[in-house]
Formats: C-alpha cells, structure tokens, sequence
C-alpha cells in the first residue's frame, strides 16, 4: 500500500505545476507537468473519489497543465482541431463511451451450481454499468485528451518540438542516476520513497542482473521511455551546430548503454531501427516510416483476427535469440487469444469497466487472462469504435504530417518533425506489446497534428510557378528555346 508521502506528493505536485508555469515558458511549463509527473510521482496510487475517475499520477499532471493555461495564462486552448478527421475521431473517443455504458447494464455474475437438482449459488458478481459510470467513463476520456490539446496548441512550432525533444534528453539523462541505482542495487526506490513495490519483482531479475522501474509502472516502461531518450538525443545532435554535436554524441552513447542495461529487447531493437534513422535519414523518409508502423498497429488486429500475422514465425525467431524471450511473447499471444474470443461476444462497443473484458473463471471469478497490449485492453473495453477512435486519432496526426510533407505539396516541415513523428509511431507498435499510452504520448502526438495543420498547403499557381522555376534553362523538347540578343 502507498504510504501517507505518495499520497501527499499527488496532492503537491498542481503546487510545482504552478511554480513552473511562473517561472518557464508556456511550451516549457507545459511539457515539464506533464513528463515531470511521470517521471516522479508514485505509480498505482490513486484517490478513488465519488462519481469522477480516479485520479493518479496521470490524472493530476493532465489536468494541472490544462487548467493553469487556461486560468493562469488565460490562453485560449482550442478544443477541436482543424483536421475534420481528427474532430470526428476525437468526439468518437469521448462520446463512444456513451454507447458503452448503455450496452452493459447487465451484471456479469459467476455461479456455482452443487447438488442433484442442481442448486445454484451466486458467489461473486462484476456490476453492470448506470449513468454515474457515464458520466465517469466520458470525464476519463476528457482528461486523457488534454496533453493531446496542449501539444497542438503548445508545441506545433519549431521551438516547442526542440523544447520537447531537449526535455526528453534532460529527462533521460536525469533519469539514468536512479536507473543506474536500481542497476546496481536492486529496484527499491519506490518502496524506500512511497512505501510500496508497484510490481511483480521477479520480473525486474533478467540475465543475471536486474531491470530497473524506479516510478514507472513496469520496467518495459522504463526502458522504452530510455529509447525515446536516446531518439531525441541523435536528433538534436543532427541538428546542432557544430562546436555543439560533441557533448549531444556523449549523451546519445551514454543513453544507448543505460538503454542496454536496461535489459529490454524490444526498447533495444527499436533503437537500432530509429537512431540509424534519424541521423541519416530526411524528413520524408522519415515521415513515410512513421506512416508505415502506425497503420501497421492499427490494422494488427484485423491481421490477427484473419490469421496474416505469423505468430509461429515470430515465436520462432524469438525463440532463437532468447528462449525466456520466446516464452514470454508466446504468453502474450496466448492472452490475446484468450482476450480476442470474449472481446468477440460484444466487438462494437465492448464490455466497459470493472473488469468486465477479462476473462474470468466461470465459478470463482478469478481472473485467468491479464492483458498486456494496449490495443487488446481498449479492444476489449470500447469495441472497435473504441479501438479505432484511439489509434486513429493517433495515426491521423501522421498521415496528416505525411500529406503535408509530399514533394510541392507544402512548406518545408520542421526537421524536428521526423523524429518526433517516429517515437508517436513507434509508441503505436509497442502498444501492441505493452500499455504504453501515458499523457506524454498524447502530448507528442498534439505536437505532430500541430505542426502538419501549420503547414500552409501551396495551391495550384503557386506549385506551377515552383515548378518553372525548376525547370533548365532550354526547358523541355517541345518547349521553344528563347530568342537571345548578342551585344
């Protein structure tokens, strides 16, 4: 259980999300209450309130950062964003819920049924859901979209991309001295800080060593957010002048190591694919990629339900990298079986809270299926309205930034852009994996949908007059060439 300081730095942390609104930028001060708060505050503590959604670590952060832009700036944050996709999509997320709730009025009970005639015995009931839930489950899905309005109205510049890349960096490289700690000494921050181990501590020992989480949820989590880290870090260094790029190189070789100590292939293999990528690569290029992985993850579960994903195969490379590996991934994709045949029984608008979309014991109600993925727990909770809503939204911010970006099309896009395109899109494949859709996600993929909307389109004249001005100077075959005057 958390002790009385967990609780007491939820409480604190509007407090330093105040400070830091008096003292930085409001790109800085926003991104700082957002990523500061999952960086430090306990996981798993919560106040479980009356009629509202509990409100945690995350929680606190996202509605702190709103509610100082607009009460203590008095800016006005925009609620809908200009992409009418991304307006559909966003008013799909929040009032999909409704359709949610009014589907699974039901209570999900579990009987045991003994004797010859045979006598039954209710022993455990899941409740269904009223109106107060309604109302719960849409001010939830209000307050998981504020980092997503704050990143477009905050971040879509070239200024807010590099203060969101700069504080991953710094995130990162603060981060590692407790990552290191852990390291060496086993994961015990949060239980000598908020008095409690926030997960299953035989799965922080791999290879002989431990795995780092320090406040995270999970040290999968940790790791990952080390990958972003060292993506930031390679971007910025391409970026820099030069008397600059020496001391970013150091801090991109340095992430890459605590990255490897951290003991996660996945985060490994992600980093192998990315920094490569942004170091060399051009922003379309990079851009396309993104593209590419998010409709990948959104489209996995259809590929899934139609048997176009190789599991034997993928089971099978993994099994000769790691046999631990391999018996882990193969655990997860028996869940997701296990997950996809009850999601099946309500696949439009899913089973809702109270852990209605887990798979239980007919009997005792114990649960015998943990999700993992992300997209199997919103699958599995909100139907495939649900599911889409989510990862549209998210793959709507891309594809946005990639129809910008085609050649003629627009404005140069920020180089920045790329990189901070690809850790939404590759946010996006790891949720298959694991749960990884925090707010600082949200904020990332607000900051892309921003910066694609501020790309002013070149209309027809002004994309023909670019391109005569490329054309060479004899202009093609059946062009006649200009009448000269020799002096």
């Amino acid at each position: 259980m958390p002790n009385a300081f967990a609780y007491l730095a939820l409480i604190l942390w509007p407090f330093v999300c105040l400070h830091l609104f008096r003292r930085l930028s409001p790109e800085r001060a926003v991104i700082w209450s957002i990523l500061g708060g999952y960086l430090v505050l306990p996981p798993v503590a919560e106040f479980d309130l009356p009629l509202v959604p509990d409100l945690d670590k995350f929680s606190i952060a996202n509605l702190s950062a709103f509610g100082f832009a607009v009460f203590y700036l008095k800016h006005r944050v925009p609620l809908l964003p200009k992409a009418i996709l991304a307006r559909l999509l966003m008013v799909t997320f929040v009032l999909g819920a409704i359709p949610t709730v009014l589907t699974n009025s039901d209570p999900v009970i579990f009987e045991v049924m003994e004797g010859s005639d045979p006598i039954v015995f209710k022993i455990y009931e899941l409740p269904g859901l009223i109106w107060r839930d309604m109302f719960s489950v849409l001010s939830n899905q209000m307050i998981i979209l504020l980092p997503f309005l704050l990143g477009r109205h905050y971040l879509a510049s070239e200024t807010g991309l590099r203060d969101l890349l700069f504080a991953l960096l710094l995130g990162g490289v603060a981060y590692s001295i407790p990552a290191l700690i852990e390291i060496r000494l086993s994961p015990q921050l949060n239980t000598w800080i908020y008095g409690f181990f926030q997960h299953d501590f035989r799965q922080m020992m791999r290879n002989g060593g431990f795995r780092p989480i320090v406040f995270f949820p999970h040290a999968l989590w940790l790791a990952f957010f080390f990958m972003g880290t060292a993506v930031a870090a390679a971007a910025l260094l391409r970026q820099e002048a030069r008397e600059q790029r020496v001391k970013y190189l150091f801090c991109l070789l340095y992430l890459l190591a605590v990255l490897v100590l951290s003991k996660s292939l996945a985060s490994q293999l992600y980093a192998i694919l990315l920094v490569p990528l942004v170091l060399v690569a051009n922003t379309r290029v990079q851009v396309a990629l993104a593209i590419v992985l998010a409709l990948l993850a959104v489209t996995y579960p259809m590929l899934r339900n139609l048997g176009l994903i190789p599991l034997d195969a993928i089971l099978a490379q993994a099994e000769a990298v790691s046999p631990d590996r391999a018996q882990s991934l193969g655990y997860r994709f028996r869940n997701e079986e296990q997950l996809l045949d009850r999601a099946r029984d309500k696949w439009l608008f899913g089973w809702g809270g109270w852990g209605r979309n887990l798979v239980r014991h007919d009997e005792t109600g114990q649960i015998l299926s943990i999700p993992d993925g992300r997209w199997i727990i919103s699958f599995g909770s909100y139907g495939w309205l649900g599911y889409l809503s989510e990862m549209g939204l998210l793959a709507t911010a891309l594809c946005l930034l990639g129809w910008r970006v085609l050649p003629g099309r627009a404005a140069v896009a920020s180089a920045l852009a790329g990189p901070v395109a690809l850790l939404l899109a590759i946010t996006m494949v790891d949720m298959l994996l694991n749960d990884t859709l925090v707010p600082l996600t949200w904020l990332v993929a607000g900051a892309v949908l921003g910066h694609a909307e501020a790309l002013r389109p070149k209309s027809k004249a002004e994309r023909w007059r670019t391109g005569r001005k490329q054309q060479p100077v004899m202009g093609s075959l059946d062009e006649k060439p200009e009448k000269r005057t020799i002096l």
